[in-house]
């Protein structure tokens, strides 16, 4: 992916995520609904008032990183539900975005391809390109 198109693609990935409220339905910690083995290792949850192929809200993985911003997300395949989906992380640090790998795949066994964002280019030595403005995020939390 050329520098251009993921500066175009985080930037509208920080476009949704300082736009929207993460509302956390599945804190740090919890149970998979339907794989009990399964637990969050950081809060999981959706941005409201967007949509994703399967018709909820964008996932998101949210970590410990306060402030750091989008750092990449994943892109998983679950013949299960029949769908494909983006998962983005949050605040995650390189930790927690490997253990949320292990959940997804060892798992879940849904797997799923990261994509991280390339701090060289979003961080040039006069700050942040054009469409990759890092930014806080507004969260509401529910379900601990």
């Amino acid at each position: 992916m050329s520098d251009t198109f993921r500066a175009r693609l985080f930037g509208n990935l920080d476009e949704l995520t300082t736009t929207s409220r993460l509302v956390v339905d599945r804190p740090a910690g919890s149970r998979h609904p339907r794989v009990p083995q399964a637990v969050y290792p950081v809060d999981y949850g959706y941005l409201e008032g967007t949509v994703a192929a399967d018709g909820a809200g964008v996932d998101v993985f949210r970590g410990s990183a306060v402030g750091a911003g989008v750092v990449g997300f994943f892109v998983t395949a679950n013949p299960g539900k029949r769908d494909v989906e983006v998962k983005v992380l949050i605040d995650c640090t390189a930790d927690e975005i490997e253990r949320v790998r292990r959940l997804l795949d060892d798992l879940l066994g849904i797997g799923g391809l990261l994509v991280r964002r390339n701090l060289e280019t979003a961080t040039g030595s006069d700050g942040p390109t054009a469409g990759e403005k890092l930014g806080a995020q507004t969260w509401q939390q529910r379900g601990r």
